[in-house]
């Protein structure tokens, strides 16, 4: 891999975060480089054709992809007969197989729907029901003395839960970044920095950017809560995007202990409601809120939606509250009103739509691509010849696997693995040294921390941050 002034090429893909964009003609332009949208190149880097993945961000996974539930989904309350709902179970076992082969991390913990009164627990034989009608038969209702016997820590008045032990946690960061890795190492142009303005289109698409036009015979929408707006300079209007905001608390790790599954609510008209889960990093998460937004920027928390989820964590994990807070954020999910995913083709004009794909478009992701692959299909593009992806492993962020800094064959093989720079989250050089000379290399300070959890941890940078900067600005060049 060669390093220049506009990003990093491999041997056959590249990465460009400024500059003009390369002249010629792709075959397929992938519009937003979140987690679907990378899922999609991946995929697409199957086939023997020039892919470029294009954002306006400066790293992949920056918006709705980076701060949600982190939860792999097994489809069990999706609308039964939707997209959604096949696409969630479909992309369910796809990414649990590809998690274990690329090193992405995931924690089988299952999940209880914790009814908290008469009309909640009324509610549980439907989701059961439900849940049989989406092809998942695990979940099963259990009683509130076997609910408080697997959650001692559970605040008062539970009357039963429904279980189901399928659902996981995962890792959001890694999850884009190992598509995007893999699309690259196996031909993908991704560029970055790249804000599409403008279509026009005549025998092909020309993206207006703000670095200079692209062209492209295909052209996949992803661009996530900006996927109306895309839509519309293609002259559609079928679905408007309503940012809907989530506020999560990130309780410390020594908060881990007082929770063994996700402890979901029984869900509201506004989607799953409000959760107590552990995540991959060893913390505890509270949230999120459900507040429809008119700027699809204000990723800002509130005192009144801090204070929301205080009051629910209260009655949900009692002692969860008394625990010391590692951090706040919030990040926005892409609502549409309808219950249903918004991915449209237009065959005439070459171009597929993946929009409306809210809290379960991790989950769904590889399933999303495979279905956009098949739809750019039915609109001609040739398909024949695939092969498969460039293999790749990712590095392990997640608190039950080896890390680096408790595997003394690493460190005695490389001592830069036993230098902690970052205390809290025992980040090592050695991580943050692979991180900045990866294939897809952080943007910023924050893209680094999604790659290794450097300044993550319950200081937030405060001891570590000049040095973790030096480090990036180094590895910068």
């Amino acid at each position: 891999m060669t390093v220049t002034g506009s990003g990093a090429v491999t041997a056959r893909g590249a990465v460009t975060t400024g500059g003009a964009l390369p002249a010629g003609e792709y075959d397929v332009t992938v519009v937003g480089a979140g987690v679907v949208g990378t899922a999609i190149a991946r995929e697409l880097a199957r086939l023997p054709l020039r892919i470029a993945l294009v954002d306006a961000a400066d790293d992949v996974g920056e918006g709705t992809s980076k701060a949600n539930t982190a939860i792999l989904h097994t489809g069990f309350d999706a609308v039964p007969g939707s997209l959604e709902s096949r696409l969630v179970r479909d992309g369910y076992r796809l990414l649990s197989a590809y998690a274990a082969e690329t090193g992405i991390p995931v924690e089988p913990l299952g999940a209880l729907l914790v009814a908290w009164d008469e009309e909640q627990l009324a509610a549980l034989p439907g989701l059961a029901e439900k849940a049989v009608r989406n092809g998942y038969h695990e979940a099963r209702i259990v009683p509130a003395a076997e609910v408080r016997a697997r959650e001692p820590e559970l605040g008062p008045g539970a009357l039963g839960a429904l279980d189901v032990p399928g659902e996981s946690v995962v890792c959001s960061w890694t999850t884009p970044l190992a598509y995007a890795t893999q699309a690259v190492r196996s031909g993908v142009h991704l560029h970055l920095n790249c804000r599409v303005r403008n279509v026009l289109s005549d025998q092909a698409h020309t993206l207006v950017t703000s670095r200079g036009p692209l062209r492209t015979r295909y052209l996949v929408n992803a661009a996530g809560l900006y996927a109306d707006e895309i839509d519309r300079l293609l002259g559609h209007e079928d679905f408007a995007v309503t940012p809907r905001r989530g506020q999560l608390i990130v309780f410390d790790e020594l908060a881990r202990g007082l929770v063994r599954h996700i402890l979901l609510p029984v869900p509201g008209a506004l989607g799953k409601g409000v959760l107590v889960s552990p995540t991959v990093y060893g913390n505890v998460m509270l949230g999120p809120t459900a507040e429809d937004l008119d700027d699809k920027t204000d990723t800002g928390s509130t005192a009144g939606g801090l204070a929301l989820l205080r009051e629910k964590g209260r009655r949900i994990l009692p002692a969860l509250l008394e625990e010391e807070v590692t951090a706040v954020y919030a990040g926005l999910r892409a609502a549409t009103g309808d219950d249903d995913y918004a991915i449209r083709s237009h065959p005439a004009q070459r171009y597929v739509t993946a929009g409306g794909i809210r809290s379960t478009g991790l989950t769904a992701s590889m399933a999303i691509a495979a279905h956009v692959v098949e739809l750019l299909a039915e609109a001609g593009l040739a398909v024949s010849g695939a092969r498969e992806p460039v293999p790749v492993r990712m590095p392990n962020l997640g608190e039950a696997f080896l890390r680096p800094y408790r595997d003394a064959g690493l460190i005695a093989r490389d001592p830069e693995y036993g230098r902690i720079v970052c205390h809290c989250e025992r980040v090592t050089r050695g991580e943050i040294r692979d991180a900045l000379a990866s294939t897809v290399p952080p943007g910023s300070p924050d893209g680094l921390r999604r790659r290794t959890r450097a300044r993550a941890g319950r200081c937030q940078g405060f001891h570590c941050g000049a040095a973790v900067r030096a480090l990036f600005e180094e590895g910068r060049g």
